[in-house]
């Protein structure tokens, strides 16, 4: 007889994936957010930007990354979006010229308002799933999840910066290697790379030669 539930599972396989488990987890979230939500409703993304920029007016699109974890390509196309649809408003950042600040617009606060308990009921849906126990551990490893997550762009950056220190210092090495090919032979010139100095007689050395007379050359 099979048991059912948690003991009735068979191990391994997907039952021990990681990354299939909160891809399902991740999937029953969104669907009970689009119920809670309705089909007018916003979406996950645009509620995550809207209550960031509710945090703090005039983010740009760089804090808005960091601030939500959406990737910067569909930020971009999210943000622009949003706006043609009236719910942000941007503006050149008074922190960088460069840059585009983002703020609510009043259809954004009104959107953000009818949604927030929207969003509250579906969180409220997700956790009544697990025992009164576990919840509080739950959120807890969530967190360090999504904060291993906010850890990979700076991570990223370091590996990018040693590599390119790496780099510089393996060039330098070269250098000094070359530099070194064509250090001087002893006689006051530089030796050319490939070039084979053949050995000299130093003056003492000649000085305490002995000349040999060859035979014959005083006869006659």
């Amino acid at each position: 007889m099979i048991k059912s539930g948690k003991q009735g599972k068979i191990k391994g396989g997907l039952a021990e994936s990681p990354s299939h488990l909160m891809h399902r987890a991740l999937q029953l979230a969104l669907d009970i957010y689009a119920e809670e939500a309705g089909p007018d409703g916003l979406t996950q993304r645009q509620f995550a930007v809207l209550e960031a920029v509710a945090a703090r007016s005039g983010l740009t699109q760089t804090d808005l990354v960091k601030a939500t974890g959406i990737d910067r390509s569909t930020l971009a196309d999210l943000v622009a979006r949003m706006t043609t649809k009236g719910l942000l408003e941007r503006e050149r950042s008074t922190l960088d010229a460069r840059a585009k600040a983002v703020r609510l617009s009043p259809e954004g606060e009104a959107a953000l308002l009818a949604a927030r308990p929207r969003v509250e009921a579906a969180d409220k849906r997700i956790m009544a799933l697990l025992p009164k126990s576990k919840r509080d551990s739950f959120l807890d490893l969530l967190c360090s999840l999504s904060d291993a997550a906010d850890a990979v762009p700076e991570q990223a950056r370091a590996e990018i910066k040693a590599a390119k220190k790496a780099a510089k210092e393996a060039k330098k090495a070269e250098k000094a290697a070359r530099k070194g090919d064509g250090k001087s032979d002893g006689r006051g010139k530089k030796k050319k790379k490939g070039e084979v100095v053949a050995d000299q007689p130093q003056a003492d050395d000649a000085a305490d030669a002995v000349v040999v007379p060859l035979k014959g050359a005083t006869e006659g």
